[in-house]
């Protein structure tokens, strides 16, 4: 009987102690990747063109592409992602046949290590990938674990019907060094499939819900109207999500996004059905020129970069914002700070969208001109061409380019709305 006892005790203490030398062994003091750059000028022009170039709604069904995707663009697209839900950061290493992915998770604080270091083997099979091996720290695991925690991964993070669409269209996966080419083929229902799978059915309805005060707003306009401020359509769709936000179990945040998502596309000409064909059958918000401080591209960099910044990172939004003013600077209407200036308080407003979701919906409740959304930009520097703007500024990264962004962020920082 002593002996039964004694075991009754000893069992969970030992158990204990095993579970202890497994995240002795996964856990580590530091991490195994550090992320070593954001995503550069060069990063956002080659996602344009890919994106550009493989948009289903361009592309004949069944036609049968390729595209390929160097290290570095898996490595910007995996940092933007995890990013999103956790402090992460992944290095991949594309061989033949394989790929090798590193990431390292930074956890909670505790006495054991904090940080979770992941090394996966992913191997060509001539159709769909399979997971090779996997090891979490110092401790091995078998592939089987790693398919199983992908798929809970999967389903938690609401993906379930991309990863579907993806499958149903991705024909090869292969690996080469520096390069993974993945061989799909459209279907006729793929644009729509893959657009409406990336919005849960919770944001479909807070997007309804900003979609169809953004219309009530436009059409109660003088029908001889063709223009109007931002400022007076931002304190009623505020002052909304605000009221939104007050009931029990409401997710303020998500108000915010579906708010910024509705108001971006309808600055830049589209409605919500240009990324969710469902919205097809909406009320109808009445198409207008909307202008910030009398200036029509303004408010499409304010809420481009907000936009960006509350669904993905900053670091993205802020190279978003840069490509555009080098682009402009090398043929298009040049340089301007200015411009950078409603880029920056665009990512502000989208940091805090998130970060302080009740506290910006306040803010802006009472936003009524124009005036209260952008800093003072009128002195400067503007329309510059590639030329000019290295003499006047040694180029983006140089002394004097980051001393003017230093003094642009110093007024949007004084912004009432964003302090």
């Amino acid at each position: 009987m002593k002996k039964w006892k004694l075991l009754a005790v000893a069992l969970p203490v030992l158990g204990l102690l095993a579970v202890l030398s497994v995240l002795a062994t996964a856990l580590q003091r530091e991490p195994a990747v550090v992320l070593q750059a954001e995503p550069g000028v060069e990063d956002v022009a080659r996602a344009l063109a890919l994106v550009r170039s493989h948009d289903p709604r361009r592309s004949r069904p069944g036609r049968v592409n390729a595209v390929r995707l160097s290290e570095r663009d898996l490595e910007v697209l995996l940092n933007h992602a995890a990013l999103r839900r956790a402090a992460a950061a992944s290095r991949v290493e594309l061989q033949r046949g394989r790929a090798l992915l590193h990431t390292s998770l930074h956890l909670p604080p505790n006495p054991i290590g904090r940080w979770l270091n992941v090394q996966a083997e992913v191997l060509e099979t001539g159709g769909l990938p399979v997971l090779g091996a996997l090891r979490v720290g110092r401790l091995p695991l078998p592939a089987w674990v790693g398919e199983w925690a992908l798929q809970q991964a999967v389903q938690r993070a609401g993906l379930l019907a991309q990863f579907e669409a993806a499958g149903d269209v991705v024909r090869r996966v292969s690996f080469s060094p520096q390069q993974l080419a993945v061989v799909y083929a459209w279907r006729d229902d793929s644009a729509d499939r893959m657009l409406g799978s990336l919005v849960p059915a919770e944001q479909q309805q807070r997007l309804r819900v900003y979609n169809d005060q953004l219309a009530r707003l436009t059409q109660a306009l003088p029908a001889d109207r063709w223009q109007t401020p931002l400022g007076p359509l931002v304190g009623p769709l505020f002052d909304l999500a605000r009221q939104r936000s007050a009931a029990a179990g409401a997710d303020a945040a998500a108000e915010n996004r579906a708010l910024i998502v509705v108001l971006t596309l309808f600055v830049n000409g589209r409605g919500v059905e240009a990324v969710l064909p469902a919205a097809r059958h909406w009320p109808r918000v009445r198409p207008l020129q909307v202008t910030l401080d009398e200036r029509a591209d303004f408010p499409r960099h304010l809420l481009v970069s907000a936009a960006l910044a509350a669904e993905g990172t900053s670091p993205l939004s802020r190279a978003i914002g840069v490509y555009k003013e080098v682009a402009d600077s090398r043929g298009g209407s040049g340089f301007s700070f200015n411009d950078m200036a409603a880029n920056r308080a665009g990512t502000r407003l989208g940091e805090l969208a998130v970060s302080e979701p009740q506290r910006l919906q306040a803010a802006l409740a009472g936003v009524n001109t124009d005036g209260q959304l952008m800093p003072p930009w009128q002195d400067l520097p503007e329309f510059m061409n590639e030329a000019e703007f290295t003499q006047r500024f040694g180029g983006v990264g140089a002394p004097a380019y980051e001393a003017m962004l230093a003094e642009i962020d110093r007024r949007v920082a004084a912004l009432n709305y964003l302090r």
